[in-house]
């Protein structure tokens, strides 16, 4: 599993971790039933608390990537597709707030906004 936290970053540690382990996730690097590095494993790999590990655990636990077994650890939960599906929903939401932000402040119109998609669409299905 690489992952990769930033200490510059506004995000806080814990929540890069979890995101991360997401996408790990998510791309399938991780499989059902795959075991996750132990709290006190992961937490010296990446030079972080302990603590900051198991926030990241018991967060991806509540939303369902992840489920705990205590004595034998972490294991990737078996793909909800609803709930992957609801994740990446609200990531493409976030961005195209972004996207509706620059063109309020560029003065780019919403027809030339949806011509984008659609040119972006159409070669997509090229």
């Amino acid at each position: 599993m690489n992952i990769i936290i930033s200490n510059n970053s506004d995000i806080p540690i814990f929540k890069q971790l979890k995101n991360e382990i997401k996408e790990i996730i998510f791309h399938n690097e991780l499989q059902e039933q795959d075991p996750l590095p132990s709290v006190r494993v992961l937490a010296n790999d990446l030079k972080i608390s302990f603590l900051t590990v198991k926030r990241a655990y018991d967060e991806l636990e509540e939303e369902g990537f992840i489920r705990t077994i205590p004595g034998k650890g972490s294991f990737v939960a078996p793909k909800n597709l609803n709930l992957i599906k609801e994740e990446k929903l609200k990531e493409i939401q976030q961005l195209i707030e972004t996207i509706y932000d620059i063109s309020k402040i560029s003065n780019i119109s919403n027809q030339e906004i949806k011509e984008l998609f659609e040119i972006i669409f159409e070669e997509e299905n090229k």
